[in-house]
């Protein structure tokens, strides 16, 4: 009896120990980093009797909110109560000296106290609360086997900025309702306080106006043109009937506003002048100069000459009458203009806006722009509101109480702040979230740029050079998701997460406490979290990426292998070998000598996670030989010297990467050397196409042989019409012939020399392979 009730103790203290086990900070994983965080030892417990105390309904509603995230995960429908309990509660306490945002956080073995000022502050406990807890939280299915536990600790913890925001652009590809609340839902989850909804551009206007009911019945609605890529798409006829968009209603913005006050977000309306209104004036050509009849654009516009003119009184008016209506929709203290790239060469021309500029003494078109901007800010100010714009919006002088938004690098904040001007950093290269997030030939299309993970953790509103005094006026950061590239939800999600977590942490946390190896230990747990919530978050920052470099004198190639990870382990074979049992691992670069299969992975418990990168590193004949062009390739783009094309290394989709040799127009005529006769039957030429940077593969490619440099045979050609292409695609062409001794192998690549919409086309090529 004595042995069995040893045994029962034994196994008891063991249970205990194993539930129990030790927290330290490491374990703690919650993105953005607190302020100030103690561990005190133990943990409170979840339960089924686990009540919130709630004085008022404020406090009501956020704890039905996580009870509701309960319910599904754990089945348990917990209750409020306004009496304390003696243990196992969750209490609101209200310190009206504690900032807006605020809060403090007490877990000890009997309850959790949550401390702050209101909503917000309460509302950013509860989220902390909810990465305290295992990720399973976050499930939609009841979770078996699971303990509710959070560790016993104190947080302090408040923002670093005010302004905390992510804009998405609806105009280029339209996001409905649903989808608008589910991104609330996550920036709540990240204590973001602000969407900015870029609700009108060239392409669309997304707002209905009740004045103006043309804005939705013809603004709102483009040409399909869809399966072209972007900036390759027509100019479309202004009486061709647009079936592509979509618009919200003010009830359903209404309705977007008020869920967004539930979680401490702000929505601030964009309804961009004096240009990207092109979806306005199809609708209402009179707001332009001259009354041009035009379509909504379907796809890219440059440079943007459709604008507002700027002399007629009835533009005002009409604006006016817009704003009145975007007004009494969003209660924001803000009101966005844009207000960027617009060009002016319309105005330079108009009566009107040259009998406006001599009323007004103004000198050029510059001036004009600031006078459109100030007049606005006086419409606007009178009516409660604040003006944003962008940084253009300096440009012949700044409105008075204008708030810039720097896009353009830092310069225009700089500047804004130093006249006294609060400013919203954001930055093309560190917050433009259309940017590629990791190696192109791995990732969607994109508009461009590379805006990894790691650079957006970088990310500093406030600059290095600005004075105590400018520091002030900086309310914070922005990350922007323009939506020319990104025509699905899905799409939307990959381009946001998790840049949106390095964002986020940027500005909540001290610059002081960031630190990336710390951000990337606890990224995995918010990833996991992530999974359960169905978000198509992105994996680029886990994949290897190479760059390589020849040494054409002792014909080798030499590979760097990376990640965005610190101390990645890194692993990889050669040739046939097997990845998982057989990868050495990477601690420099790798040479290679011969033609082989380069495969590697990030290794995590000795296993490979995310994508296996591949490269094949192909030797051939041509190798380091000699290159004679009919037409200099352009100076723009150079490869990485005169022996590019036969160097070993291939080009990515990001044709800015020093591996391709370019012509504008001109066909690629080119005579390889190969110094001795050799034996040959095959050529292959690698191409590129990305339609919408106007890159086009060859429409045709002809081989020719010769063993004196003079006297050359055709021995193999293909032809290839042009065909719409609406992706970025690497080709290799392949021309197979008989076998033939040579010396001189002469290959012409022939350019589409215009596109379909009659700009001047490029032909890009990266490496000729002899074989």
């Amino acid at each position: 009896m004595k042995k069995h009730i040893l045994f029962t103790a034994l196994i008891i203290v063991f249970t205990s120990c194993t539930k129990q086990k030790t927290v330290i900070e490491k374990d703690i994983h919650i993105i953005p980093k607190p302020v100030e965080l103690k561990l005190t030892g133990g943990h409170f417990e979840f339960t089924e009797t686990t009540s919130f105390v709630v004085v008022n309904d404020e406090q009501k509603q956020l704890a039905e909110s996580f009870i509701n995230t309960f319910e599904k995960a754990a089945g348990w429908k917990l209750n409020t109560t306004a009496k304390k309990p003696d243990s196992n509660f969750v209490l609101f306490n209200i310190d009206n000296n504690l900032s807006k945002e605020e809060y403090k956080l007490v877990v000890n073995k009997e309850h959790i106290e949550i401390t702050a000022k209101g909503h917000a502050g309460f509302l950013y406990a509860l989220e902390t609360i909810r990465q305290l807890l295992p990720v399973e939280i976050e499930s939609n299915k009841m979770v078996g086997n699971t303990d509710w536990r959070i560790p016993a600790l104190t947080i302090q913890d408040k923002p670093r900025f005010v302004y905390r925001g992510l804009m998405l652009d609806l105009s280029r590809h339209f996001f409905d309702k649903s989808y608008i609340e589910a991104t609330i839902d996550r920036l709540a989850m990240l204590k973001m306080n602000v969407l900015h909804l870029h609700l009108v551009d060239d392409q669309g206007w997304r707002i209905e106006i009740k004045k103006y009911p043309k804005l939705t019945e013809v603004g709102a609605w483009r040409v399909d043109q869809e399966h072209v890529i972007w900036n390759a798409r027509l100019t479309v006829d202004p009486d061709e009937k647009g079936t592509y968009g979509g618009f919200l209603t003010q009830e359903e913005l209404k309705d977007i506003v008020k869920y967004a006050a539930t979680k401490n977000i702000e929505i601030i309306p964009e309804i961009e002048m004096p240009a990207h209104v092109s979806s306005a004036i199809a609708a209402y050509p009179d707001l332009a100069c001259f009354n041009q009849r035009i379509g909504v654009p379907s796809g890219g516009v440059w440079p943007n000459t459709d604008i507002y003119c700027a002399g007629k009184e009835t533009t005002f008016e009409f604006l006016q009458n817009v704003l009145d209506e975007v007004m009494t929709v969003f209660p924001s203290q803000y009101i966005h203009i844009g207000g960027d790239e617009a060009t002016k060469t319309n105005w330079e021309k108009c009566l009107h806006c040259q009998k406006r500029m001599q009323e007004e003494g103004l000198e050029n078109v510059h001036e004009l722009q600031s006078y459109f901007v100030k007049r606005m800010e006086k419409y606007i100010n009178a009516k409660g509101k604040k003006l944003i714009g962008w940084d253009e919006i300096l440009e012949g002088g700044l409105a008075p109480e204008a708030t810039v938004m720097s896009w353009r690098g830092t310069e225009g904040g700089m500047e804004a702040s130093q006249q006294g001007h609060d400013v919203i950093m954001t930055p093309q290269s560190h917050c433009y979230f259309d940017h590629y997030q990791g190696p192109q030939n791995e990732e969607p299309l994109a508009i461009g740029g590379y805006t990894p993970l790691s650079k957006v953790y970088q990310f500093d509103p406030v600059v290095d050079e600005m004075s105590p005094e400018q520091v002030k006026h900086v309310l914070g950061g922005q990350a922007n998701l323009w939506a020319e590239y990104i025509p699905t939800t899905q799409q939307s999600e990959y381009m946001i997460f998790p840049r949106l977590a390095a964002m986020a942490e940027v500005l909540w946390s001290p610059k002081e406490a960031r630190n990336w190896d710390d951000f990337t230990r606890r990224l995995p747990s918010l990833l996991e979290r992530y999974d359960y919530l169905g978000i198509n978050y992105s994996k680029s920052a886990y994949l290897v990426a190479a760059s390589s470099t020849a040494d054409l004198e002792h014909k080798q190639v030499k590979v760097a292998l990376k990640n965005e990870f610190p101390n990645a382990d890194i692993r990889y074979v050669l040739g046939g070998k097997n990845l998982e049992e057989q990868a050495t691992k990477y601690t420099d670069s790798i040479a290679i000598k011969e033609t082989t299969i380069l495969k590697a992975s990030l290794f995590k418990e000795n296993k490979p996670v995310g994508k296996v990168f591949t490269d094949t590193i192909q030797f051939h004949k041509a190798v380091g030989n000699t290159l004679n062009f009919k037409i200099p390739f352009n100076e723009n783009y150079k490869g990485d010297g005169p022996l590019s094309l036969v160097n070993i290394i291939r080009g990515s989709k990001n044709f800015h990467d020093g591996q391709w040799q370019a012509w504008l127009v001109d066909d690629m005529e080119v005579v390889i050397d190969l110094e001795t006769i050799q034996s040959v039957n095959q050529v292959t030429v690698g191409s590129l196409e990305n339609q919408g940077s106007g890159i086009y593969f060859p429409t045709a490619i002809k081989v020719f042989i010769s063993n004196d440099g003079i006297s050359y045979k055709e021995v193999g050609a293909i032809e290839r019409p042009f065909a719409i292409n609406s992706n970025s695609e690497l080709k290799d062409f392949i021309i197979s012939f008989e076998k033939s001794n040579v010396r001189f192998v002469k290959v012409i690549a022939s350019n589409l020399k215009k596109s379909p919409k009659g700009e001047d086309s490029w032909l890009f090529v990266d490496e000729i392979l002899v074989e």
